[in-house]
């Protein structure tokens, strides 16, 4: 008998072992590959409140995690974990947007098992540098800012893809080509090389949430961009970083209308 999609995604969301997370993911990426489960939705699955994490890193207040200034070995592994952490995070948010979210088309399912898969990729990848510099995950403090926005967004897909996909990991579109800059200028062209992959993948991330929130705009029959406008009003109180990553940005689905309004809220 086949399991349900939503089943699998929840296992693994709660997992806190990191290596049977990772494992549980690509269990989850080959079955689903392999037509082995299905899109029946259990219904006695649990609220999850907290996704699975292991006990290391300790989770502090934002201001409270370590600068990441790279004139020291100790300073770029810093920011590896930070970035290795991000990519954790993302984990779980892909996960939680199987398990949480039933009754969309199947292939909504197949593009957030894909991008679970790769960011355990993308994880593995920090974590090997954070590795070669003599450091592993779990060494620095993180923040549990990221999993706070999938709280914030667990009652409503639309306002999920708005938020998660369309501001948070569009801004990493944005920070990643300066954070490729600093490595390169300290010689360390193999997270260079990582980010390259990163960055490029996470085109499609946000592609992905971009065509889900187009479709449930569609749906709903509302306006995307008024829509997206109005739900940054609420969420972000209208606040936006600057500078875009203009032309990332355009391949994950914002039109040049989108762009246009988010620089003139960098200038507000």
């Amino acid at each position: 008998m086949k399991k349900a999609v939503h089943e699998r995604a929840l296992e693994c969301l709660q997992e806190n072992d990191l290596e049977a997370k990772m494992a549980c993911v690509k269990q989850l990426s080959k079955a689903w590959l392999a037509g082995e489960l299905n899109l029946v939705s259990p219904s006695a699955l649990p609220v999850v409140e907290q996704a699975g994490h292991p006990q290391k890193p300790e989770l502090v207040a934002p201001r409270l995690v370590p600068r990441r200034r790279l004139g020291t070995v100790e300073g770029q592994a810093a920011m590896l974990h930070a970035i290795a952490h991000i990519e954790f995070n993302a984990i779980n948010l892909a996960l939680d947007a199987v398990y949480r979210f039933p009754g969309m088309p199947e292939a909504y399912y197949g593009d957030w098992i894909k991008v679970a898969a790769e960011e355990v990729y993308h994880f593995d990848l920090v974590r090997q540098r954070l590795r070669d510099l003599g450091y592993e995950y779990g060494d620095f403090s993180a923040h549990n800012g990221l999993w706070g926005l999938a709280q914030q967004t667990a009652h409503d897909l639309l306002v999920r893809m708005a938020m998660v996909p369309r501001v948070m990991e569009a801004r990493g579109l944005d920070v990643t080509p300066g954070i490729m800059r600093k490595f390169e200028a300290i010689g360390d062209v193999k997270t260079v090389a990582v980010l390259q992959i990163i960055l490029r993948d996470e085109v499609g991330h946000v592609e992905a949430g971009s065509r889900w929130f187009h479709y449930l705009c569609e749906q709903r029959q509302l306006d995307s961009e008024e829509t997206y406008f109005s739900l940054i009003d609420e969420y972000l109180h209208g606040h936006m970083s600057c500078p875009l990553h203009k032309e990332a940005r355009l391949a994950a689905g914002f039109t040049q209308f989108e762009l246009d309004q988010l620089e003139s809220l960098c200038a507000s």
